[in-house]
């Protein structure tokens, strides 16, 4: 594929806050936004068509990973860039540029100076519809929220086992309710009552311990039937990935509408994504098993009923432009910049070292 002229990488990074703003706001937990730059072409090529492009879609929970790999990947910046790329914090010892260390890792030479020997374009949609266009095709990697069996229960074994599975990171989705839920006292939910908002059953936020004031219905807001965190939510909570939650008065199709519609009422709950959480909407704890999960303390811990997998699937294998991208994300430099740098938990040591022996050996 014919790429664009070669853009320089700091104007890359500013290309990114446009759709940033036009999705109201990619707004992380970390001190670093999740997406400073992306969401579009990486930028490379400088016109050569030999010039590889890697195709990335999907779950708008992932997209802030990949996107901000994206981004770094774009500025091929040359070390030490305490910005972008300071390889030697890391253990790796190189005096490449930022794409072509990643790249050179499986025989994709350099191309000139600010020009990565693979470009990288992020598309943002929904966990299903990001491994359905990597099936057919159209995406080198489909990103989701949820294990690829979960939302697609009705393939069949063999398709299945078509898609590869790289988990990147891990997400505890947070329980956030909007301003004047938690002013009138709600500052933990139980699992069991948060089922029974969910299932239908309880209605009112009086029926809910802790609350203090005056009668309120609640306002149930969930993901749209597709998305990751959805089937996370339902597989987590109910123990299938399937289970109606007939309790839902409203669904949205991104984390940042989610977000809004919390932020923007006085009566709401939801469930979303940890890195999209900002003090627009009230986080609480979640009650479970005699444990209290609190946001910001123990989320990450095991035990928590809402953690889920992070995943970036290939179809039929991996390819090394694929393997690429995806071992630099689960590096140590990729887990801390990455990862981390959008507010989820990391791999321990042994899960990355796990997920990095599935893709194809590097030549150097």
């Amino acid at each position: 594929m014919m790429q664009e002229s070669p853009v320089s990488r700091r104007a890359v990074l500013a290309g990114g806050a446009g759709l940033c703003a036009g999705l109201a706001g990619c707004i992380s937990t970390s001190a670093t936004p999740p997406s400073q730059a992306g969401g579009n072409d990486s930028g490379g090529g400088g016109g050569n068509e030999n010039v590889p492009t890697l195709r990335l879609g999907g779950s708008s929970t992932v997209f802030p990973i990949v996107d901000r790999a994206a981004s770094f990947w774009g500025t091929n910046a040359a070390p030490p860039d305490e910005e972008y790329w300071t390889p030697d914090e890391y253990g790796i010892s190189t005096d490449e540029r930022l794409a072509d260390y990643w790249a050179g890792q499986y025989g994709f030479d350099a191309i000139d100076s600010e020009t990565p020997p693979i470009a990288v374009s992020v598309e943002l949609s929904h966990s299903g519809t990001g491994l359905e266009n990597l099936r057919k095709g159209r995406l080198d990697l489909g990103n989701s929220s949820a294990p690829v069996k979960a939302e697609f229960p009705e393939l069949e074994q063999a398709e299945l086992s078509k898609y590869t599975d790289h988990v990147v990171g891990v997400d505890a989705q947070p329980i956030v309710v909007s301003g004047a839920i938690a002013e009138a006292g709600v500052e933990k939910i139980s699992a069991e009552t948060l089922k029974g908002i969910y299932a239908g059953d309880i209605t009112d936020w009086r029926d809910v311990p802790g609350y203090e004031g005056p009668k309120v219905e609640i306002q149930t807001v969930g993901r749209a039937e597709g998305s990751g965190t959805d089937t996370a939510f339902r597989n987590n909570l109910f123990g299938d990935s399937d289970a109606p939650i007939p309790g839902v008065d409203s669904r949205k199709g991104q984390n940042q509408q989610v977000r809004q519609i919390v932020a923007n009422s006085d009566n709401a709950i939801a469930y979303m994504a940890l890195a999209f959480v900002d003090d627009s909407v009230s986080t609480i704890a979640l009650t479970f098993d005699g444990t209290e999960y609190v946001p910001g303390e123990n989320l990450a811990e095991g035990g928590y009923p809402l953690a889920r997998d992070l995943h970036c699937y290939t179809w039929d294998g991996t390819s090394k432009k694929e393997a690429a991208f995806v071992r630099m994300i689960l590096s140590e430099y990729g887990q801390a910049n990455f990862v981390k740098g959008a507010g989820y938990a990391v791999l321990t040591d042994k899960r990355q070292q796990r997920q990095r022996d599935k893709l194809p050996t590097p030549q150097q």
